[in-house]
């Protein structure tokens, strides 16, 4: 019997079945990730005895994906399983947990594509999927995986929204959670959920990374199913946004999707599920995707920018700093794919500060569209690339909008009352980005209950 897939080391390219993997997910020859490769994926050759009439038809896949939203089955509803097609990762599907993930909306940004001189700007909202982030496509995937192969517990360390994903898909399937949080680091929006949904949450006196260290030991001494995105299939539910997209732009190709950093899987992920419909023709070409991450918590830009090129060398990990805390991560584990997908895309690492974050996020707002801090990042960091000629006038350029602005409702909240910043970071701002902010806040007026006060104080915002 042919495999539906296999695991492939992305370091020394050993292939192992998906049942054999550790529990860890690192190769133990090198130490490196997986990654899921089918017969039908791999550019130029051809697996296990699969002849090149035995691919999948573009337009056949197409057509079907498209029959398949008409549904009412539960896996046709959602919007990564309607892609199964592409990623064979459980053989009965009854054993697929859903929450009807996926199917999320693109949206213009014209203000924004107006204020940086572009025809074209667009968000990919993950956001708007059930557990309010783009964790949900991947947990699908890989918690899915984890009940047709029998576990009974799952666990993660988060630093937030995956704790979130996984808890609501583990209690949807009848399983035991365990979550391991930075104490202290994390939005409580995102923690409520993840206790909400009935979770076992540790808060441990460390950072995300120490926290991925108890994590990994704690699999190895017992039979529970790691979640993290080392996890190769929470890629494979997470590449499902770029068919969605290519579908919604009626599979015409933009020029640049960009995404946030953190731990750097969903950026792979991403281009990962953009060289497979190219590799089966979906699509003529692949679009460069970039990665923005804070300037506090930039392992990947340091890497990326370092003199002397980035050929056999280490990732350094930094100790993480940034209020957008679902990107606060020193020493991302899916770095080498990173790495990876900006080679093959053409695309670009940048790094944006506090104050570029925040104003970002107000502008997104003022569109109508929320999003939460570290989602943000995309649209600071686009508009670098817009200034020094990487971005063309006329290229269509999509931010992916990760996680929704009730997530971290207390950012919002404080900027908007002119508390996020210290004194310091206040001052360093030039008198054109404090006129930006002062534009974008919108505090509550407090006001006298009676009729002529607030007829006054509407009357003078009318004429502002």
């Amino acid at each position: 019997m042919i495999e539906s897939h296999k695991l492939r080391c992305t370091g020394c390219a050993t292939e192992i079945s998906g049942p054999n993997a550790p529990s860890d997910f690192r190769c133990p020859l090198c130490k490196n990730l997986y990654e899921v490769i089918y017969p039908w994926s791999i550019k130029g050759t051809q697996k296990e005895g699969v002849a090149a009439a035995s691919l999948p038809n573009a337009s056949a896949l197409r057509w079907l994906w498209q029959e398949r939203r008409t549904s009412t089955m539960p896996v046709d509803q959602s919007g990564v399983w309607r892609f199964r097609d592409l990623l064979p990762i459980v053989t009965d599907m009854n054993k697929v947990t859903t929450l009807r993930e996926g199917n999320t909306p693109l949206y213009e940004l014209p203000k924004s594509a107006k204020a940086l001189g572009l025809h074209w700007v667009l968000a990919k909202h993950q956001g708007m999927n059930p557990t309010g982030s783009f964790k949900d496509t991947g947990m699908t995937a890989a918690l899915s995986v984890a009940v047709e192969r029998g576990f009974e517990w799952v666990a993660c360390a988060s630093t937030g929204n995956t704790s979130a994903a996984m808890a609501a898909y583990a209690a949807r399937a009848g399983l035991r959670s365990i979550v391991f949080i930075p104490e202290g680091k994390i939005a409580w929006g995102k923690l409520s959920q993840s206790m909400d949904y009935g979770a076992l949450t540790v808060q441990l006196k460390t950072d995300f990374d120490g926290c991925v260290r108890l994590v990994n030991e704690l699999v190895r001494a017992y039979p529970i199913y790691l979640l993290n995105s080392v996890n190769p299939y929470r890629l494979e539910g997470q590449k499902t946004p770029a068919f969605e997209l290519l579908e919604q732009l009626e599979w015409q190709v933009p020029e640049h999707v960009i995404a946030p950093g953190g731990n750097l899987a969903n950026a792979s992920a991403l281009a990962k599920g953009f060289a497979e419909a190219h590799q089966l023709g979906l699509i003529p070409r692949i679009p460069k995707i970039s990665i923005i991450q804070a300037q506090d918590a930039n392992p990947l830009y340091t890497f990326m920018h370092q003199p002397g090129g980035t050929d056999g060398r280490e990732l350094i990990p930094v100790t993480a700093e940034t209020r957008a805390s679902a990107i606060r991560i020193g020493n991302p584990a899916s770095w080498r794919k990173a790495v990876n997908a900006l080679q093959t895309t053409g695309g670009w690492c940048e790094e944006v500060t506090e104050q570029e974050i925040a104003l970002a996020k107000a502008q997104i707002g003022a569109e109508g569209i929320g999003c939460e801090p570290a989602s943000a990042v995309t649209l600071a960091g686009l508009k670098k690339l817009v200034a020094d000629g990487r971005v063309k006038e006329k290229d269509r350029a999509v931010l992916i909008l990760t996680g929704h602005t009730l997530k971290d409702s207390d950012y919002t909240i404080q900027y908007h009352r002119n508390e996020l910043f210290t004194n310091q970071e206040t001052a360093a701002l030039t008198p054109e980005e404090a006129a930006q902010h002062t534009h974008l806040r919108k505090p509550p007026i407090v006001l006298e209950a009676n009729r002529e006060t607030v007829l006054s104080a509407l009357e003078a915002q009318m004429k502002a």
